[in-house]
């Protein structure tokens, strides 16, 4: 039985019956996804990248739900994002995966939190931090495999690892990051992995990770000692082509302000993009760029936009996504089947996470992480 659940508010948080939407998190489906998960690691552990706000659901909400369910280690982008994880559970094991900033190393202890080190300066940063405190403090160790953004190439790790130049840190993780996992027959993946065995080969007894959560479904297997799913912990489909194996997150609701007829050759909204084909019922609702729906799921002459379910009925937007609103052709919705104040599904309902995403012209992660803080929030469990 779903109910809802006793959960702090945020600061920011709205009365529903004052909100122009409602944003609905079943972290009862967080948990299951995380529990499916750890099963397809087979034996491997499965921890939780819970950065950006818990890609947008709430690291407050989503950390101790995910703790409960079983997972014990959870990744983060920031060091601010780390100390409100550590916040709400003392005893996880919490990785920040943007670095060691210069000067941070005593937050980092003071927290019990664990710098993923790229570089050879923030190894040297945090192994001095440790000499200096005189504890041997843990850490990860960032190697670059082919993604060319963060992390030590492959060739320098292995020069720190046989210099010794890591005893005055405990090497806890040794983890690299996939390029085109959700691209199972891409060419780079088979590099990265055989890249990342044979630098594993340097740092015996340090566990190692690879897999993100399409990395999670590869056909080859790279579980290693520990998994770190994201998206696909929110609903996101890790196995784009194939059907979603993943227990939808989120549910987005928008409210109803207003309902008029636009007649035959009539347009709507800015620029006079949409012109109506026909006499056409618009509804108007409160949510819009400012709420993180984007402005490319416009609907113009030339091209569909997003849609919405509206009583049961899909129907299409009509004309731009502006700042606050969005405008939507229920012409095939029964009149006296909707009125002003009532709710309609933006994400749900069988519309998931990535069609939204295909219809901005982007991808499920960037809306869930714009998913605004002017929507009241609803949080769900079993």
């Amino acid at each position: 039985m779903t109910h809802v659940l006793d959960l702090p508010p945020p600061a920011t948080s709205i009365p529903e019956a004052e909100a122009g939407g409602i944003l609905t998190i079943d972290l009862a489906a967080l948990a299951a996804n995380w529990r499916l998960l750890r099963d397809r690691a087979r034996g491997a552990e499965c921890a939780a990248v819970v950065k950006a706000d818990a890609y947008g659901i709430g690291i407050e909400a989503a950390v101790p739900a995910l703790f409960a369910a079983g997972c014990r280690t959870f990744f983060v982008a920031h060091l601010q994002e780390a100390t409100r994880a550590r916040a709400v559970c003392q005893d996880a094991t919490i990785y920040v995966l943007n670095g060691l900033l210069v000067g941070t190393a005593p937050a980092y202890a003071t927290h019990g939190l664990r710098p993923v080190l790229g570089s050879r300066e923030e190894i040297e940063e945090w192994a001095a931090f440790c000499r200096a405190a005189g504890r041997r403090l843990p850490a990860a160790v960032h190697a670059d495999t082919g993604m060319n953004r963060l992390g030590l190439r492959a060739e320098e790790a292995a020069a720190l690892a046989a210099e010794g130049a890591l005893p005055d840190f405990e090497p806890a993780l040794l983890m690299s990051h996939l390029v085109s996992a959700d691209e199972p027959d891409h060419p780079v993946t088979a590099r990265q992995i055989a890249a990342f065995l044979a630098l594993r080969e340097r740092f015996p007894g340090v566990p190692a990770s690879l897999c993100n959560s399409s990395g999670i479904f590869l056909r080859l297997q790279p579980h290693l000692d520990l998994v770190r799913p994201g998206y696909a912990l929110y609903g996101g489909n890790p196995m784009p082509g194939a059907d979603n194996p993943m227990r939808p997150v989120v549910h987005l609701a928008g409210r109803i302000i207003q309902l008029r007829w636009a007649a035959d050759g009539e347009t709507v909204g800015y620029n006079a993009h949409w012109t109506a084909q026909g006499r056409r019922r618009i509804a108007t609702i409160s949510v819009g760029y400012a709420d993180g729906y984007l402005r490319a799921a416009s609907a113009t002459n030339l091209k569909a936009g997003g849609e919405a379910v509206v009583a049961g009925v899909r129907c299409p937007f009509a004309g731009r996504v502006s700042m606050d609103l969005i405008t939507i052709d229920v012409s095939g919705v029964p009149e006296d089947s909707i009125a002003r104040g009532d709710l309609v599904t933006l994400i749900g309902d069988g519309i998931g996470i990535d069609e939204v995403g295909a219809r901005c012209g982007t991808i499920g992660y960037e809306v869930l992480t714009s998913l605004g803080r002017r929507y009241a929030r609803r949080y769900v469990g079993s």
